[in-house]
């Protein structure tokens, strides 16, 4: 999974040759003029400081391209130093190392932990985890039909029986899930599928009808009943932040966890996927989807009142399917609640 995660990283970092904005860098309020990297830091933490928009980051980036010109090899100790181009362009460049004077010189090739543009731990156990999927009821698809003898539920090192996975591939790894609440459009109420909890993976040790697996790790109890699917690995794109080239309007149908309103931080789910042009790495402005509702005193009657849609934060896409996507809350002015617009920022 740390390989995964570094991998995911490093695409994040080295995609930044993206167009300019359509409105100039503004710089944000208090800026520094400088700052001194510390663990912890991320791209995105750092462009906060010094612009209004962070999610911009990587055109700063790369308006300093000579100065900087690998992003994710931004390490804690360096100082970071906002100047300005020769047309008046806000750029941010490194003035050496806060460590320099301190570290030996027969340290100079040590590795360090480079700088992550968004919080990795946040996101990473939804990078490779099945999480969504079309169908829960049609009986197909691999599923445990028994179980070792004397266990009611499965761990470590325990067999499962599994039927429909012998007319499929050889994997040394499958994923196991247990499915969960269905996932519907807030406006037309369309099932757009099923969210999936993950339990663990297993390793198929003979194939068969059933065939016979492994369990390799849990998160949680594994029974009779529970799925199967083969593990795949997450496609390597584009994944630094941008904003979507066309019009999105799209809404918020869940807060994973079961709560029902979001934060910095959360992961929220979109009632858009791949097949409407949502892309990982895309940067969404979220907005307050509101209405009041009252008794007119004249009429007797209630009368609902649409209030106006407020913009009170940014989310970041890192992971789509077909129909919907998974988004992390960069920040919000107040809680993001079920039916809130996501629109290009």
């Amino acid at each position: 999974m740390t390989r995964i995660i570094s991998a995911l990283l490093l695409a994040l970092m080295t995609s930044l040759a993206l167009a300019a904005g359509p409105t100039p860098i503004k710089i944000a309020d208090n800026a520094p003029e400088r700052h001194i990297v510390v663990p912890g830091d991320t791209l995105w933490g750092i462009s906060a400081k010094f612009l209004q928009e962070p999610w911009r980051w990587p055109e700063i980036w790369r308006l300093n391209s000579d100065q900087i010109k690998n992003p994710h090899l931004i390490y804690p100790g360096d100082i970071i130093v906002l100047d300005r181009d020769a047309n008046g362009n806000p750029v941010l460049r490194l003035a050496g190392s806060g460590n320099e004077k301190l570290a030996p010189k027969v340290y100079s090739t040590e590795v360090r932990q480079t700088i992550p543009s968004i919080p990795p731990n946040v996101i990473e156990p939804f990078i490779s985890e099945p999480l969504v999927v079309d169908s829960i009821d049609d009986g197909t698809g691999a599923r445990i039909v028994a179980m070792q003898e004397e266990r009611v539920y499965l761990g470590p090192g325990d067999k499962a029986f599994v039927a429909g996975a012998s007319d499929r591939p050889s994997q040394e790894l499958w994923q196991i899930y247990r499915p969960g609440k269905p996932l519907l459009d807030p406006q037309s109420k369309a099932l757009l599928g099923y969210e999936a909890f993950y339990l663990g993976t297993a390793r198929q040790l003979q194939p068969g009808e059933p065939g016979v697996f492994e369990i390799r790790t849990f998160k949680q109890e594994i029974g009779r009943g529970d799925r199967l699917l083969p593990a795949a690995q997450p496609q390597l794109v584009n994944y630094a932040p941008h904003a979507p080239s066309s019009s999105v309007e799209a809404r918020v149908v869940s807060v994973y966890g079961g709560v029902g309103a979001a934060g910095r931080g959360s992961i929220i789910t979109l009632n858009q996927g791949s097949n409407d042009g949502l892309e990982i790495g895309h940067v969404l402005a979220i907005y307050r989807n509101r209405s009041d509702t009252f008794r007119n005193e004249d009429t007797d009657k209630k009368e609902t009142v649409l209030l106006p849609h407020e913009r009170f934060g940014l989310i970041f896409v890192f992971r789509t399917f077909a129909r919907v996507s998974y988004a992390l809350v960069l920040n919000s002015n107040g809680a993001v609640n079920i039916n809130d617009i996501l629109r290009t920022p």
